[in-house]
């Protein structure tokens, strides 16, 4: 969850459910973020695992783990279900 506690976190993760997969000069393409920035939030996203990255030649490419992504949003819906069964 902490991972898409950041704005940009959540917005990469919008861009790159859009495509197949991208480098991160793609992702820095569409942002107002250096690509350092961008970097650092990829880094994030893929160590909480809703990331994942394949090398490809000098870049590396990026995906959303869509299972995992379903994996939290039913985590999530579960979690709402419970605490505000009541209301």
């Amino acid at each position: 969850m902490a991972a898409l506690g950041h704005p940009a976190r959540v917005e990469i993760i919008r861009h790159l459910a859009r495509a197949e997969s991208c480098c991160c000069r793609e992702v820095v393409e569409n942002f107002d973020l250096a690509q350092s920035t961008v970097s650092q939030h990829l880094k994030v996203l893929v160590e909480a695992g809703l990331v994942t990255f394949t090398p490809d030649r000098q870049r590396s490419r990026y995906r959303v783990d869509r299972d995992a992504l379903a994996g939290l949003s039913a985590s999530m819906a579960a979690l709402v279900a419970t605490c505000c069964s009541g209301r």
